[in-house]
C-alpha cells in the first residue's frame, strides 16, 4: 500500500469530493479517480459511496481513514526524528494527557528545556487514559500522563509529586451544594455520571453507589453539560472545570478525601530521540527536586 495513495484517500475523505481533492492535491481528476479505484481493487473493498453531490465513506472506508491517519502520523513522526540535526538537540516530543492540573508539571518542565534547547517542540494530545494508552502502544506519542496503575512489564514510569482530589460536580441550586463536602451516604441513590476510564473511588464502590451510574464521559466539559441538564451528578477531579463566578455548577470534594496520584509512563525499551531523552532527564530532575511539592494553581 503506497503512502502517497493513503494521503490521496484522506484528502478525498476530508473534501468529500474527487474534484475538490484533486484541486487540493494538484492532480487531474481522472488520475485521482484511477488511484482510488486501484486502492479499492488492491484491498478488495469498497471505500466510498459515490453520491450525486458528495462522496461518503463506507464502513471499510471509515476504518481505513482511522488507520491511515495513525500510519501517516507515525511516518511523519519517524521522519522528523531521523532528519533532526546530528549536532544539536532538536525535534518534536509528543505527550498524551488527560484533563488535570498536573499538566502544569509537564509544561513547566518543557519551558525549562526550551530555554536551553529552543529547537525542541512539544505537542500535547488531550484524551482520557484509554486514549492515551492506545496512542502510546501505537507509537504515536512518546509519553503519557495517567492516573491508573500500569503494567510494569510493558511500561516504565515516573510517579509525579502531584495529585488531584476526587469530588462531585453538581448544579449550584442542588440541596447538596449547601454542604462543603459530600459523603458516600449523601450520594446514596443519586444518579452518577462517571469517567469511562477512571475507576469509581473505593468508598463509593463499597457503598454500592456505583450501581447508580447513569452515564459516562471522556471529556469533563461534556459531562458538565449532562449535569447542567439534570442528568445526574458527575464524579470527577477538582480544578478541571471552571465552576467559579456565574457558573450554574459547583464542585464539592468527597469526604473522607480521596486523592488521585499521577505518573508519566512510556513503553519499556523504547528508543528515544535526543529530544525525548533530554525531556526524560529533566523530568527526573524535576521530580527529584519537587518530591514533597504539590502543584498549586498559578
Amino acid at each position: 500500500m503506497d503512502l502517497r495513495v493513503l494521503r490521496y484517500f484522506l484528502a478525498v475523505a476530508r473534501e468529500e469530493s474527487i474534484s475538490s481533492a484533486a484541486e487540493y492535491l494538484h492532480l487531474s481528476q481522472p488520475t485521482l479517480s484511477r488511484q482510488l479505484m486501484d486502492l479499492e481493487e488492491e484491498l478488495g473493498k469498497s471505500l466510498f459511496i459515490r453520491g450525486s453531490r458528495k462522496i461518503t465513506l463506507t464502513e471499510h472506508g471509515m476504518l481505513l481513514r482511522k488507520r491511515a491517519n495513525e500510519i501517516l502520523d507515525l511516518v511523519d513522526k519517524t521522519i522528523g526524528e531521523l532528519t533532526a540535526a546530528e549536532d544539536s538537540v532538536s525535534g518534536d516530543i509528543y505527550i498524551g494527557a488527560g484533563e488535570t492540573e498536573g499538566v502544569h508539571f509537564l509544561t513547566r518542565t518543557a519551558r525549562r528545556i526550551q530555554e536551553q534547547y529552543p529547537l525542541i517542540h512539544f505537542h500535547i494530545a488531550s484524551g482520557d487514559t484509554v486514549d492515551v494508552m492506545e496512542q502510546l502502544d501505537k507509537g504515536l506519542i512518546d509519553f503519557g500522563l495517567v492516573f491508573s496503575s500500569v503494567d510494569e512489564k510493558k511500561y516504565s514510569s515516573i510517579a509525579l509529586p502531584a495529585y488531584d482530589t476526587w469530588g462531585i460536580i453538581m448544579r449550584r441550586d442542588d440541596p447538596l451544594a449547601e454542604k462543603e463536602a459530600v459523603t458516600a451516604a449523601d450520594m446514596a441513590g443519586k444518579p452518577l455520571i462517571v469517567s469511562r476510564s477512571s475507576p469509581v473511588p473505593g468508598m463509593l464502590v463499597d457503598q454500592t453507589i456505583s450501581e447508580n451510574v447513569v452515564a459516562s464521559y471522556s471529556l469533563v466539559y461534556n459531562g458538565s453539560l449532562m449535569v447542567a441538564d439534570g442528568l445526574g451528578y458527575m464524579l470527577c477531579l477538582d480544578k478541571i472545570l471552571n465552576v467559579t463566578g456565574d457558573s450554574p455548577l459547583c464542585f464539592r470534594p468527597l469526604m473522607p478525601p480521596i486523592k488521585a496520584y499521577m505518573s508519566v509512563v512510556w513503553k519499556k525499551h523504547q528508543v528515544f530521540s535526543k529530544a525525548s531523552e533530554r525531556f526524560l532527564t529533566v523530568l527526573r530532575q524535576e521530580t527529584a527536586n519537587l518530591s514533597n511539592y504539590r502543584w498549586q494553581r498559578p
